[in-house]
């Protein structure tokens, strides 16, 4: 697994997949991470969005170990009065 070639999140199994040059694959059940990590929709929101939009970068918070940093950062809505 030196080379990465795609990176692209498969609709069918709810995974972000990564390809490498060697073909070798790995996959990111976002399902899972997501019941792990978020705690309210707001969150699940955000991840969604980097799941559909930017899937790499998704995956590099995943490996690095700051995809919980991220979600933390996000804060809830709420209306004004």
């Amino acid at each position: 697994m030196d080379r990465l070639i795609s990176c692209e999140f498969n609709m069918d199994n709810a995974c972000v997949e990564l390809k490498f040059a060697d073909g070798s694959m790995i996959a990111i059940d976002t399902i899972a991470v997501e019941n792990e990590v978020a705690d309210n929709m707001y969150q699940r929101s955000e991840l969604d969005w980097l799941i559909y939009n930017k899937p790499l970068e998704y995956a590099q918070l995943v490996f690095g170990g700051d995809l919980e940093r991220f979600v933390q950062g996000v804060s809830e809505h709420q209306l004004m009065d």
